[in-house]
């Protein structure tokens, strides 16, 4: 059943790119810069911490 719903989870979003690049392409920005500052943040609080 997991498989399954992988396989259709996948179709929709390779459906989605398909139909809507351009939103679709913000999305994507939007989750790298969310995960960026993740990082720095981090990089941020032990950088502090041994201070």
């Amino acid at each position: 059943m997991k498989k399954v719903l992988g396989w259709v989870l996948l179709a929709l979003v390779v459906f989605y790119i398909g139909t809507n690049p351009g939103p679709a392409a913000d999305i994507a920005r939007g989750i790298g810069d969310g995960v960026v500052d993740m990082f720095r943040n981090i990089g941020v609080f032990f950088s502090e911490l041994a201070n």
